[in-house]
């Protein structure tokens, strides 16, 4: 089994919380620029992530509405139930730079933490194009 392994990262944002929340909590708006397509399965109440024809269900175990979202990936075959991979998206302000910030949380077993940091910093470059800031 593969050890996962947190990843954390921090990248200003030129927006408001407020605007900037409903991409990181909302389907509609992390389909915007996290994903190629997210949608809610309504039975469940489960987030469907969709990445290059693949799609990984993720339920949002956490969130505080203008601050943060935390998403909890479903085990795939043979992973650990006891310890799922998730992300979360942390809207954090800087009352010294009155900046504000996402900081991101990554546990997963991606083992190339270089790549890792890559695709964040190509996510984040997506995020910064849809709300312009």
């Amino acid at each position: 089994m593969v050890k996962k392994k947190l990843f954390s990262g921090d990248y200003e944002i030129h927006a408001s919380i407020k605007m900037l929340y409903p991409y990181i909590q909302t389907a509609g708006g992390l389909a915007e620029w996290f994903a190629d397509d997210v949608r809610i399965n309504n039975n469940d109440k489960t987030f469907l992530f969709c990445w290059d024809h693949e799609v990984r269900k993720a339920r949002q175990v956490a969130f505080r509405i203008n601050h943060f979202a935390r998403f909890e990936f479903l085990p795939e075959d043979g992973e650990d139930q006891n310890d799922p991979s998730y992300f979360e998206l942390r809207l954090e302000f800087n009352e010294l730079t009155q900046s504000v910030f996402l900081k991101v949380l990554d546990y997963s077993d991606f083992d190339d933490v270089e790549e890792l940091q890559d695709l964040w910093n190509g996510l984040m470059e997506k995020l910064h194009k849809t709300v312009g800031g």
